[in-house]
């Protein structure tokens, strides 16, 4: 595995600036719960969001969801573009971090590991 490397990160449109700084503030707390709780595993946004149950109500994520709905999609269409887009943010949040992290695809799938060293 690869320490992240800078590489392409897509910025998310149709969302305000606002929501965007939320949902960055929200996942980067969670990946500092990760990696303090789990510090040797791989995660996904999927491990740190309860898997594929798309559960975000209550949480800044609910504006991705959203904003399939104002696109027009409906249903697992607008799940997916949610997860797609939630992914990319928290590809962004990783390459922000002060800490280094691995990563590595499994599929489609991005999934990130802290290196350990907190003496950044």
């Amino acid at each position: 595995m690869a320490l992240l490397e800078k590489s392409e990160i897509r910025n998310i449109t149709d969302i305000t600036p606002d929501k965007l700084e939320a949902i960055c503030l929200f996942l980067q707390g969670a990946v500092y719960c990760w990696c303090k709780n789990r510090p040797n595993e791989w995660f996904a946004m999927r491990d740190l969001m309860g898997g594929e149950n798309f559960y975000w109500e209550g949480t800044p994520l609910i504006a991705l969801y959203q904003k399939q709905l104002d696109l027009g999609k409906e249903g697992d269409e607008a799940l997916k573009g949610a997860a797609i887009d939630s992914g990319w943010i928290l590809k962004k949040v990783i390459d922000e971090d002060k800490r280094r992290f691995e990563t590595k695809k499994e599929g489609l799938v991005r999934m990130y590991r802290w290196d350990g060293d907190s003496s950044y």
